[in-house]
């Protein structure tokens, strides 16, 4: 059966967004753990968190966003 996890990320990133118009490392952390828990990273996953990574604007990147994009990165290049 395919996982719905991709939905609930979507929707996480969508509260993330509109809560502060923002999104941070420990969100998108949160984000990318609902894509890892079954084990495995799908390519809806994947998708969804290239789409998050999109919108991130250049005030969000400081240095833990940076880090997080790079785990973000490894984890679905890898």
């Amino acid at each position: 059966m395919e996982s719905r996890d991709y939905l609930e990320m979507s929707f996480r990133s969508i509260e993330c967004f509109t809560n502060d118009g923002k999104l941070d490392a420990k969100e998108l952390g949160r984000i990318l753990e609902i894509a890892e828990r079954d084990g495995e990273i799908d390519h809806n996953e994947i998708r969804v968190l290239r789409n998050i990574i999109s919108k991130i604007t250049p005030e969000e990147l400081d240095d833990d966003m940076k880090k997080m994009l790079q785990v973000v990165h490894d984890k679905i290049n890898g």
